[in-house]
Order: structure tokens, then C-alpha cells, then sequence
């Protein structure tokens, strides 16, 4: 796991999903800027804020760090 790649998973799942960078900060919680950062490979999502941040994005946080896409049966036991 490392920043950049961790970002790159952030920015394409939120514009998969059609948000924006604020929305997406609104969502969890965060500015615009540092969602920018998080994709960027800057900084990493905080830990607190993981469960709400995949939430968000819909995939799990073995997802959203690993970049692994899991079947849904696993998936709905990682939440």
C-alpha cells in the first residue's frame, strides 16, 4: 500500500460514482483540497475516516487501500 497508488484508487472510484472533489469531502467530512491531496499521493485518508470514506465510495476498506475488488458475499462481511 502506498500513497500514490491508494490515491489513484480515490479518484477513479469517486469519478466512477460522479462526484466531485468537495462532494466527496462534504460526505466524510473533509475539504476539497484535501481530498486533492489524498489523490494526489500527498497524504494518506486518516484512519478514523476509512469506514466512512468506503462507504462513500461503495467498496470495502480491504478494497480501498489493497485495490483488490472482492465478491459482494465477501464484501458485505468486510463492512
Amino acid at each position: 500500500m502506498n500513497t500514490i497508488d491508494v490515491g489513484k484508487r480515490i479518484a477513479a472510484l469517486r469519478r466512477k460514482h460522479g462526484l466531485t472533489q468537495e462532494a466527496l469531502g462534504e460526505m466524510v467530512g473533509v475539504t476539497n483540497k484535501t481530498v486533492s491531496r489524498w489523490e494526489n499521493g500527498h497524504y494518506m485518508p486518516d484512519i478514523a475516516l476509512l469506514p466512512v470514506l468506503s462507504d462513500a465510495l461503495r467498496v470495502s476498506i480491504h478494497e480501498l487501500l489493497g485495490g483488490q475488488e472482492l465478491p459482494e458475499d465477501v464484501r458485505a462481511g468486510c463492512r
